[in-house]
């Protein structure tokens, strides 16, 4: 049985690593600066203005980690309800490690959320439930 799992896995991560449509959804809107802006998510944006926004949520990851590509679909969906209370941003710490060593990441994914003075208020690291984030952000007096 766990020989079964350990192949099951393999092959579902290798797919995941060549297969030529993976992280496409992740990938599609890098453009360098931003994505659309009805997305209102920020992608490798170099200088981010806290000021703009209560809170910044800044996710850290890369394209081709499977925890990190569950978060996309949170990162947009609070990107749309939330625009012009929360930023969104995503670093990819495997093409530019700048954002890993600046943010002290040791493990990805991480979420990091920063406030209007550029200070952090919270920092989470493994997949984060869109839930659980809202209700953080509730009880920080954010939303």
């Amino acid at each position: 049985m766990k020989r079964v799992v350990v192949i099951l896995l393999i092959l579902i991560f290798s797919t995941s690593l060549y297969s030529p449509t993976s992280g496409e959804q992740a990938n599609k809107p890098k453009t360098k600066q931003k994505a659309k802006s009805e997305d209102n998510l920020i992608i490798s944006g170099e200088q981010l203005d806290f000021s703009k926004h209560k809170v910044t949520f800044i996710e850290l990851g890369a394209d081709r980690c499977i925890p990190c590509k569950a978060m996309q679909p949170v990162m947009r969906e609070i990107a749309q309800k939330y625009k012009g209370t929360i930023q969104v941003v995503f670093y990819d710490v495997w093409k530019t490690p700048k954002y890993a060593k600046d943010y002290g990441i040791k493990m990805i994914p991480t979420q990091v959320f920063i406030d209007k003075k550029g200070d952090e208020i919270f920092r989470h690291v493994g997949f984060y439930a869109k839930d659980e984030i809202i209700k953080m952000l509730k009880e920080k007096g954010i939303l």
